[in-house]
């Protein structure tokens, strides 16, 4: 079966998509270019005018918002979220007519949150359910949990993985939604307790 004949997939018919490694469940929508080797998982949403090079790997219940690039070395885990316009870039060095044989690779781990027009500097992770503030530039590795924001992007707190911000009172946090998280006493280790 190709993934024209899915029928849990969905594809705009103005999208452009190469790629036979598409999840069920997954939807590409106008103006969209998947290239050949890219890897999109199950029930992703990938909205228009976004473009997927070749040595890309998108998870399962990934969000990308419109106008989004990912260019090759770009890998996303489940249930990323990257809002509108985010930047991702893949040479540390860019020079117009020299390529690089291997991208440099970035990573983003699961329930991670990348607001709009942040951009993404290559060779870097941003942790579990880490979340980057709209226009950011992130110019290295974010811990798990860790809210940054700003130009360049530094350390604004921690968030729980419902999103909201945690407040510390001796080294522990209980968000409302019930996980309980803590804190080493220089606030350098977060660690979930349930």
């Amino acid at each position: 079966m190709t993934v024209e004949d899915n029928k849990e997939i969905f594809i705009d018919d103005n999208a452009i998509v190469e790629s036979a490694h598409i999840g069920n469940g997954t939807k590409i929508w106008a103006f969209v270019h998947v290239l050949e080797n890219a890897k999109i998982g199950e029930n992703c949403n990938i909205g228009e005018q976004c473009f997927i090079e070749n040595d890309v790997e998108v998870g399962d219940e990934v969000v990308v918002k419109n106008g989004v690039y990912l260019w090759d070395g770009v890998r996303i885990s489940n249930k990323v979220f990257i809002g509108p316009h985010v930047v991702f870039t893949n040479d540390y060095l860019p020079r117009a007519k020299i390529y690089l044989e291997n991208p440099v690779e970035t990573y983003v781990l699961e329930g991670a949150s990348i607001g709009a027009n942040a951009t993404i500097l290559c060779g870097i992770t941003i942790g579990s359910y880490a979340m980057i503030g709209a226009g950011a530039v992130v110019t290295r590795s974010v811990p798990n949990y860790t809210l940054v924001y700003g130009n360049p992007a530094s350390n604004g707190g921690y968030v729980c993985e419902c999103g909201k911000i945690l407040n510390f009172e001796h080294e522990i946090s209980n968000c409302e939604c019930g996980k309980n998280y803590s804190i080493s006493k220089d606030g350098g280790v977060l660690r979930l307790l349930n």
